[in-house]
């Protein structure tokens, strides 16, 4: 069993979170697999781009790849929950590395089957290992202390970040020296290498599986198990993910379209790293501050601090404005999500704490591409400030949505 969290009398802080017992090794193995997350995306497109010689051919593999494994999320956490970490994660992440090794295969040289590269990308998919919803899950095994929790949550969310960071920059130094398709080898080693070190390690030996319907604890959990989103605390934390999501898939074009429209396109690295710079701040000066107000009242704060924050970088006169705009956005993405995964793990048993992860990450996934393709049909027939206030106005209404729906429950409560 994992130990518990360290007694209430120290001082929470991200060191004690990372002091506990199998924490580092824990979190450090799942890193290593999710790294391969920050490295794939690119990596498959360049190789699919290169083999196939056109770029619509690698925007559709990487669709169906992407869809695969956004919209199956919550059924690859439901495996996860009904037979555990240690039974369920590593054949599915054997087939996801044999289906990113047989994708690098089919694309390390020219003329490959766009057809063929198609239904492997959909196999791959469906096949992603959910380790970020898996450590989110022994994240609450290893510190049930709330306080500590939530530091956890938080510095999860931040190192996420970096890896989705460092993976292109990764991919860069590989396609310097070889193919594209060595860095989808390179994902698949470090998934398959990253998920069978946390299966290894003894925290993962005190997570509980679903239990049947027949061994359900109470009338009151058996549709919990069967339907998360039935939850109202689950659905109102999913709702927050989907329109981050779709701020940010917005946002990342917007920016292109920004720079490119003043001719200082070799900017946009600039900006979405000032994004990524500004979560990581906001991450984690909001997991090192102890909040008094619980977190399903917390919860549309940062999603409305986001949603202003895009309406006001459309202003922006030049760059430099955008970039210091676009951190301060940045500062609420972290605490949204960070909230989010928070408010769906302590609305579920013990047994469904993957798939309810799940859903939040299936929000802010799926809230991506729609964002992206959303602005993908504005950008052209409308001002840049106007794009900006259309992709501001999701995080907005789903703040709104969300808060609404938290004063109803309260008043109920009090009655």
């Amino acid at each position: 069993m994992p130990s518990p969290s360290p007694a209430p009398s120290r001082a929470p802080s991200y060191a004690t979170v990372l002091r506990t017992r199998h924490a580092a090794r824990t979190f450090g193995a799942a890193l290593l697999g999710r790294l391969s997350y920050g490295m794939v995306s690119l990596s498959l497109m360049l190789a699919v781009k290169d083999a196939t010689g056109s770029y619509s051919v690698a925007g559709a593999v990487m669709a169906l790849f992407g869809a695969a494994s956004v919209f199956l999320s919550p059924a690859r956490a439901a495996l996860i929950d009904r037979h555990g970490p240690r039974r369920a994660l590593p054949p599915m992440a054997g087939v996801y590395a044999a289906l990113l090794t047989a994708l690098a295969c089919a694309t390390w040289r020219p003329g490959a089957s766009s057809l063929l590269l198609g239904v492997f990308a959909v196999a791959a998919g469906a096949c992603t290992p959910p380790l970020g919803p898996v450590m989110r899950t022994l994240w609450s095994s290893l510190v049930p202390e709330r306080e500590l929790l939530r530091r956890a949550y938080s510095l999860d969310g931040v190192a996420e970040e970096l890896l989705f960071v460092t993976g292109p920059l990764l991919v860069g130094v590989v396609v310097t020296f070889t193919v594209p398709a060595a860095g989808v080898v390179i994902s698949a080693v470090l998934v398959l290498v990253g998920a069978l070190a946390l299966v290894s390690s003894p925290a993962v030996r005190g997570i509980a599986t679903t239990p049947s319907d027949q061994e359900a604890d109470t009338p009151q959990d058996a549709p919990r198990e069967r339907r998360l989103l039935g939850i109202v605390e689950v659905r109102h934390a999913a709702i927050v993910a989907a329109a981050v999501g779709l701020c940010l898939g917005g946002l990342d074009l917007l920016v292109v379209a920004f720079t490119e429209q003043r001719h200082q396109g070799a900017s946009v690295a600039w900006v979405l790293a000032a994004l990524s710079a500004g979560s990581a701040v906001g991450g984690l000066g909001y997991g090192a501050v102890s909040w008094r107000a619980p977190n399903r009242v917390r919860l549309p704060v940062p999603a409305a601090g986001l949603g202003v924050a895009m309406a006001v970088a459309g202003l922006s006169t030049d760059v430099y404005v955008l970039a210091a705009v676009v951190a301060a956005a940045g500062v609420f993405v972290a605490p949204a999500l960070t909230t989010a995964y928070l408010v769906a793990d302590e609305s579920v048993s013990a047994g469904s704490r993957t798939q309810a992860g799940a859903w939040v990450n299936t929000a802010v996934n799926a809230g991506s591409s729609a964002g992206t393709a959303a602005v993908g049909l504005l950008v052209d027939r409308l001002p840049p400030a106007v794009c900006f206030a259309v992709a501001a106005v999701p995080a907005l209404l789903g703040a709104a949505a969300v808060a609404r729906g938290a004063v109803g429950r309260s008043r109920i409560s009090r009655s």
